[in-house]
């Protein structure tokens, strides 16, 4: 079937509007260092039902220069992070390379997407290698425009995430990638806080971006649970993305803010039940609710009536079911007289009244 306009195929999934939202879930640095670890996340994410997996594609060496002062440790004491050199922290979470190709097969053995964020041209070219299906790039490179050309040079779709940025970041990113080559662009409203404050979500923005931009939004989620994706979706979010892990308990970098499988699998389906309710703009009943019709009030003769007597308010009364007349004529029948003997519970007609 032909894509709708804005709507491209990725590895077999329908992105964007009249489709529902792609469920991404972001194994990051969750591993907790065993590729043992990762593989059951995976298998995890595939019994969710979510539909891709994502990794992050860098070394500690990549990211930084392994130094422990200055701004290249940190400090500020609500960072979760603080108390450890950036180096450190890359070098722990960092998902090692030769694990990505039987990462990448576990996805395609359970038929979900796998792909990654590459953090500079090397991880660029070896994932191509790779031949992954699409390239994420993070918030945090989303000013870093000779990347984001190096990814969008390979033709591939590009889903950029959008935390911190401003307008003209974000326009500067879309036009870097466009005419780097890029024709399927996602971007993704992101909030780069871990956890996230809903309050700082403003997902009013994803449809905002969606007519600024001219490409489909999704949302790149770090709050807990599942409350604000399911509103994005609402709001018409193409793809949601979460950090997954086994469970939070056994720890690690990103642990405090994923989800564990089962609140995964709560997400995909209530994500689902949000798109499905959407729907489109319907005055009157549904099919569904046409046998509801009969269950209405309407207006019945509540009392024995003779022939030529009254109706009146003690023996005309709006009630349910709804097979005589709307209660709306109520006025117009009080006062009038019966052209027949009405029997109790009969359903008010006009060819009864006089």
């Amino acid at each position: 079937m032909k894509p709708l306009p804005g709507q491209f195929q990725l590895g077999g999934l329908t992105i964007g509007p009249g489709s529902p939202p792609v469920i991404v879930a972001e194994i990051s640095g969750n591993h907790n260092g065993s590729l043992d670890r990762a593989l059951r996340i995976v298998d995890a994410i595939a019994e969710a039902g979510a539909h891709a997996v994502k990794l992050q594609t860098y070394t500690a060496s990549t990211m930084t220069l392994p130094l422990k002062e200055r701004e290249f440790f940190v400090s500020d004491p609500k960072n979760p992070w603080t108390g450890r050199s950036l180096f450190d922290l890359y070098e722990e979470a960092h998902t090692p390379w030769e694990w990505h190709a039987a990462l990448f097969e576990r996805c395609r053995h359970h038929g979900l997407l796998g792909f990654s964020s590459p953090f500079d041209a090397t991880a660029v070219a070896f994932l191509q290698e790779l031949d992954v299906p699409c390239f994420k790039i993070a918030s945090f490179e989303v000013v870093d425009l000779p990347l984001i050309r190096r990814a969008a040079a390979t033709g591939k779709p590009l889903v950029i995430s959008t935390g911190m940025a401003t307008e003209i970041e974000i326009a500067e990113a879309v036009d870097a990638a466009r005419r780097a080559g890029c024709a399927d662009l996602v971007l993704l409203k992101c909030t780069s806080t871990y956890p996230a404050d809903p309050c700082n979500s403003n997902l009013s923005m994803i449809q905002q971006m969606a007519a600024r931009f001219g490409c489909p939004v999704g949302l790149s989620d770090h709050t807990l649970g599942i409350g604000v994706a399911i509103a994005a979706t609402a709001l018409g979010a193409c793809m949601i993305e979460k950090h997954v892990t086994l469970r939070r308990k056994d720890g690690g970098v990103d642990s405090a803010f994923s989800l564990e499988p089962e609140e995964l699998a709560q997400l995909v389906s209530e994500t689902a039940r949000a798109w499905q309710a959407m729907g489109e703009v319907h005055y009157g009943p549904t099919e569904d609710e046409v046998p509801s019709l009969q269950y209405r009030r309407s207006l019945y003769v509540v009392q024995d009536v003779e022939q030529g007597a009254i109706l009146d308010s003690q023996n005309v009364r709006a009630i349910r079911p709804g097979l005589g007349l709307p209660p709306k004529h109520l006025e117009a029948v009080i006062g009038r007289p019966a052209k027949r003997r009405i029997l109790r519970g009969t359903p008010l007609s006009w060819d009864l009244i006089g």
